[in-house]
């Protein structure tokens, strides 16, 4: 038996003088044999700093050239850049009132009956323009005060 060094890891080993002349005998294990054989290399998750082992093919096919440990990483990192007028769905700012009652704090609750279920609340317009998004022309209404006023009836 012949005494040699593994490839991947050093570890010496006994291997048969018939193995190393048709080539074998270079690795002491399989799991050395599939390390060597890995291709990629570690990287550094964009949003958490872990260390993670990326294949070639990725490495190659990203766009962004960052790379993540997880889906959840991605998503955490895309929602701090994709917003606004940044992102795929963005529609000019039109629709973006019910983020803004949310950011100013505004409590969910009609504001002519007082009812919370946020099932049946909606945003009005007091001067039904819908691009017009400021906290002083946005109110909370059920939709039955909401078409009472549409409709041109007093509350």
């Amino acid at each position: 038996m012949l005494i040699v060094n593994c490839k991947q890891c050093g570890k010496q080993f006994s291997v048969k003088p018939s193995h190393v002349k048709m080539g074998h005998g270079k690795y002491c294990s399989m799991k050395c044999l599939w390390q060597s054989q890995r291709t990629g290399r570690y990287v550094i998750c964009e949003t958490c700093g872990k260390e993670v082992w990326k294949m070639q093919k990725a490495l190659k096919n990203s766009k962004s050239k960052k790379f993540f440990c997880a889906k959840s990483c991605q998503a955490k990192w895309r929602n701090k850049i994709f917003v606004g007028s940044k992102h795929a769905n963005w529609q000019g700012g039109e629709y973006t009132y019910q983020r803004i009652m949310a950011v100013n704090k505004i409590p969910a609750v009609c504001a002519s009956c007082s009812i919370k279920d946020k099932r049946v609340l909606v945003i009005h317009h007091m001067d039904h323009d819908r691009k017009h998004n400021t906290t002083d022309n946005l109110m909370w209404l059920c939709r039955n005060c909401h078409y009472l006023i549409h409709d041109g009836k007093t509350i």
